[in-house]
C-alpha cells in the first residue's frame, strides 16, 4: 500500500493557503445549503444532519449516522485513567459523564462519480444509529444511485451497513471496494480462533457474506482504488486498515477511518491507547506520522468519530493535536 510520505502529500505554501479558502480553491456552501437539522447532540451541537464543503472541485458531504453514549471504564483508554479521560472531555467543553462515540460518513463526488467511504451501523440494531440512508437523502444523495463504497476497515459500524440482520446485501448493485489485506485477515477461517471472543463475531459474518458478493473488488494498495482516489496505509486500528487521499490542484482530502477516535481523546492525546486498536503501538506510530504530516501540509481531513461537521485541518496543541473543523 501507499506509504504517507512527502511525496504522498504535497501541499505548497500557497496551497495552505487554499485549504483554508483564500485563494477560492477550497469553498464552504452557505449554510442553508450546507446543512440537515437534526437533533443537537454533545458531538453534533448543530444538530446536523449532513454538511456539505468543497476541496477544490471536490463536492464533500458529511453525513450523520447517529452516536451512542459509552459508560466510563479503566479499560477504554489502556493507558489512562478514567479521571484523566474525563478531564479530557471536560477540557474539550464536553460532558464528563459518559464517553461519545459518534458516527459520520464521508461521500464525495469526484471525476463524475459519486463514492462513499464505509457504510455505517446495521439498520435495526440500535435506535440511536443507522441514520446514514435518512440523512443521505435530506442531503439530496440517493443511496442507490453511489458509483462505489470505498471501505477503511472491517469493523461493524463500518461495514454492517452493507448487510441486513438477514445477512442480505444492502447495496447490492453498488461496486463496493476493499482493502485486499483486510480481506484476507478476516476472511481468514483459522482467525477466529485467535480473536478475542468480542470480535470474533466480525470475522464470522465478513466469511458468511463477502465471498459471495460478486460486487466486491479488492485493492492492493497500489496506485489508486478510483480514478483520482489513492489508498494510504494506516495499519494498527485493524491489520489493514486504510485511509484515502484525493486531491484537486493543491487542495487535498484525506479520509481518515479511526486513525483516530474523538478529538477530546487520542487527537489530543495521541499516546492514549483506545480498547478498539487491535495493535495499539503500530496504532499510536501511525496516528503520529499521519497529523505530523497533516499539519506541515494543512490536509483537509475527516474522522469518522469527530462528530459533525466531522473535517477540518490539524494543528499541533501541546504535545498532542488539535482539529479545526470546517466551516
Amino acid at each position: 500500500m501507499t506509504k504517507l510520505t512527502r511525496r504522498a502529500i504535497v501541499l505548497s505554501a500557497a496551497a495552505a493557503g487554499a485549504a483554508y479558502g483564500l485563494d477560492g480553491r477550497l469553498a464552504f456552501m452557505p449554510s442553508a445549503l450546507a446543512q440537515g437539522v437534526a437533533g443537537a447532540s454533545p458531538m453534533n451541537p448543530k444538530g446536523l444532519q449532513f454538511h456539505t464543503f468543497k476541496v477544490g472541485d471536490i463536492d464533500v458531504t458529511t453525513v450523520f449516522d447517529g452516536a451512542i453514549y459509552r459508560d466510563h471504564s479503566a479499560g477504554f483508554i489502556k493507558n489512562a485513567s478514567i479521571e484523566e479521560q474525563k478531564a479530557s472531555l471536560r477540557a474539550a467543553g464536553l460532558p464528563d459523564d459518559r464517553i461519545p462515540n459518534t458516527y459520520t460518513i464521508t461521500i464525495v463526488r469526484t471525476g463524475g462519480k459519486t463514492i462513499m467511504f464505509d457504510a455505517g451501523n446495521e439498520a435495526g440494531r440500535d435506535p440511536n444509529t443507522a441514520k446514514l440512508r435518512e440523512n443521505m437523502l435530506a442531503a439530496g444523495i440517493e443511496p442507490a444511485k453511489l458509483d462505489a463504497i470505498v471501505v477503511t476497515h472491517f469493523h461493524p459500524d463500518h461495514i454492517f451497513g452493507l448487510m441486513t440482520g438477514q445477512n442480505e446485501q444492502v447495496y447490492a448493485n453498488t461496486q463496493i471496494i476493499v482493502p485486499e489485506s483486510e480481506y484476507a485477515y478476516w476472511s481468514d477461517p483459522g482467525v477466529i480462533a485467535s480473536l478475542p471472543q468480542a470480535r470474533q463475531g466480525i470475522a464470522k459474518r465478513v466469511q458468511a457474506t463477502m465471498p459471495s458478493w460478486k460486487n466486491l473488488a479488492r485493492h492492493d494498495g497500489k496506485g489508486d482504488v478510483i480514478a483520482g482516489i489513492r489508498a494510504v496505509a494506516t495499519p494498527g486500528h485493524t491489520p489493514g486498515h486504510t485511509s484515502y487521499l484525493m486531491g484537486s490542484g493543491a487542495a487535498q482530502l484525506m479520509v481518515l477511518g479511526d486513525v483516530t477516535s474523538i478529538p477530546a481523546m487520542n487527537l489530543k492525546n495521541p499516546g492514549w491507547h483506545v480498547m478498539f486498536d487491535q495493535d495499539a503501538q503500530v496504532a499510536e506510530a501511525t496516528r503520529r506520522r499521519v497529523f505530523d504530516q497533516a499539519v506541515t501540509d494543512k490536509t483537509i481531513m475527516t474522522g469518522y468519530h469527530w462528530g459533525m461537521p466531522g473535517a477540518g485541518t490539524i494543528q499541533k496543541d501541546g504535545a498532542g493535536y488539535a482539529l479545526v473543523p470546517v466551516a
